[in-house]
C-alpha cells in the first residue's frame, strides 16, 4: 500500500504563487509514476500534470502548461508541484497520485483510472 499526504494549499491573490507537496509513504517510492489532479466543485476530476519514477520526464495539461512545474525528490520521497500565476480558475482540491511504473508515457498517466493510490487532497483558492 501506498500512503500519500498532500500539503501546502491555501488561499492567495491572483497572480500569486503556491508550492503543494505530497509527502509518500509504504513503497519504494522510485518505482513510481506521480500525478497530480484537481477537482472543481461541481466538476469532474481533472488532469494537471504527471511525472516519471525518474523525473526524467514529465507532461502538462495545457491549461497550466508554462504555469506549473512537477517536480520530485525521491530520496525525500516527495512530489512537487510549483504553481505560479495563478488564476481563479485554478481553484479547486488538489490530488497527488502515484501508479507503478512499468513504461512511462504522459498521454497515458494523465487519465485518473490508470492509477492506484490517492491522497485526500489540499484545497486551493485564488481569488480574484
Amino acid at each position: 500500500q501506498v500512503k500519500l499526504v498532500e500539503s501546502g494549499g491555501g488561499l492567495v491573490q491572483a497572480g500569486g504563487s503556491l508550492r503543494l507537496s505530497c509527502a509518500a509513504s509504504g513503497r519504494t517510492f522510485s518505482n513510481y509514476a506521480m500525478g497530480w489532479f484537481r477537482q472543481a466543485p461541481g466538476k469532474e476530476r481533472e488532469f494537471v500534470a504527471t511525472i516519471s519514477r525518474s523525473g526524467g520526464s514529465t507532461y502538462y495539461a495545457d491549461s497550466v502548461k508554462g504555469r506549473f512545474t512537477i517536480s520530485r525528490d525521491n530520496a525525500k520521497n516527495t512530489l512537487y508541484l510549483q504553481m505560479n500565476s495563478l488564476k481563479p480558475e485554478d481553484t479547486a482540491v488538489y490530488y497527488c497520485a502515484a501508479d507503478r511504473e512499468i513504461f512511462y508515457s504522459g498521454s497515458f498517466y494523465s487519465r485518473p483510472e490508470k492509477y492506484d493510490w490517492w491522497g485526500q487532497g489540499t484545497q486551493v483558492t485564488i481569488s480574484s
